[in-house]
């Protein structure tokens, strides 16, 4: 049944040839840029969290678990939670500074918004 996801063939015309096999193709991750090619810049959000403060982390270009890798490092040396997911790092509470300074000591270009 796993095969059989209608939602993925949507807009496709029917083909009445019975050894047909529809395949979707799968979106590749794009390759991790090195730390020195990586413009990330570093702001912090309130919006849609409840008045919150969360630092964000934008501009990441690689695979998901190298971002994972960097958002894990971030976490750890600011002694706080977060996630990483779709090239953003989210970290709980205003941490640009201590961020942009970790940042730029493992190499990446850095900057701080607003």
């Amino acid at each position: 049944m796993a095969g059989n996801d209608w939602k993925s063939r949507l807009g496709t015309v029917y083909s009445t040839d019975p050894d047909f096999k529809y395949t979707v193709q799968e979106a590749q991750e794009p390759e991790t840029l090195p730390a020195s090619a990586q413009k990330l810049t570093v702001v912090i959000d309130r919006k849609k969290r409840a008045g919150k403060q969360v630092t964000v982390v934008e501009g990441f270009v690689g695979k998901s678990a190298d971002l994972e890798a960097l958002g894990k490092t971030l976490k750890t040396r600011c002694g706080t939670g977060g996630s990483a997911k779709d090239g953003i790092i989210l970290i709980q509470g205003d941490f640009r500074d201590r961020v942009v300074e970790i940042l730029t000591s493992s190499g990446y270009k850095a900057k701080r918004g607003n």
